[in-house]
């Protein structure tokens, strides 16, 4: 289609998911974690950037993906989603099955929000300890200037 069309809202930048990634592996790096792919998704659930480092295994990318909408999906961090609901294995099965099998709820996947702690994206890090997958994601939105979420208090 050639001519002129109206542009799409959007709440998160491609430049602000570059630097999402960018802190998210300066902070990998600087505490020897193991390599990461990292997601960057927007409040519809859409990749806006992701990458991965070298060195990092295949199925690394739809983990990191899944812990970031496993977050965007339920309003609370990928590992808050897992605790609350240990005890409810039948819950967390049908929605992986709802999700089409893209819901990882384990730590590593963190809200991004905005001003008035609104979702507006989430990022998903895969590769290291899940407790490090999480801290390289809070780090990489800290990196980019925006506010982050686990759980509302």
């Amino acid at each position: 289609m050639a001519g002129k069309v109206f542009r799409s809202q959007f709440q998160l930048g491609r430049s602000q998911a570059r630097a999402i990634l960018d802190g998210a592996f300066a902070k990998a790096r600087d505490a020897s974690m193991e390599p990461l792919t990292v997601v960057v998704l927007d409040g519809g659930g859409h990749v806006v950037a992701a990458e991965r480092e070298d060195g990092c295994a295949p199925l690394r990318f739809p983990v990191a993906q899944g812990k970031a909408f496993a977050a965007l999906g339920n309003g609370a961090s990928s590992g808050v989603v897992g605790a609350r609901n240990a005890e409810r294995p039948a819950f967390l099965a049908s929605v992986a099955a709802a999700s089409g099998g893209n819901f990882v709820p384990v730590p590593g996947g963190v809200l991004i929000l905005d001003d008035e702690s609104r979702v507006v994206g989430a990022v998903g890090a895969s590769g290291a300890s899940s407790d490090e997958d999480e801290a390289a994601a809070i780090a990489g939105i800290e990196a980019a200037g925006l506010a982050w979420g686990l759980e509302p208090v």
